[in-house]
């Protein structure tokens, strides 16, 4: 399996939307977990490393440094 390449505040896009409709999560974090806030009602939630793996479905636009 193929590990995305994902960066801090980069805009990605998870398996299953929010609960308050929108499915874009900019990543505010990254460590040991990975923090995300949700672009529509800036919740955000902290999710383990591996687990964000599986639950990322596809990165939107990547953040230049």
């Amino acid at each position: 399996m193929v590990e995305k390449e994902y960066g801090l505040h980069d805009i990605v896009e998870m398996k299953k939307p929010h609960p308050c409709g929108t499915n874009k999560w900019k990543i505010i974090r990254i460590g040991m977990d990975i923090r995300i806030k949700c672009e529509g009602c800036a919740h955000s939630v902290l999710i383990p490393r591996k687990e964000f793996g599986r639950k990322l479905k596809k990165i939107l636009v990547k953040h230049e440094e």
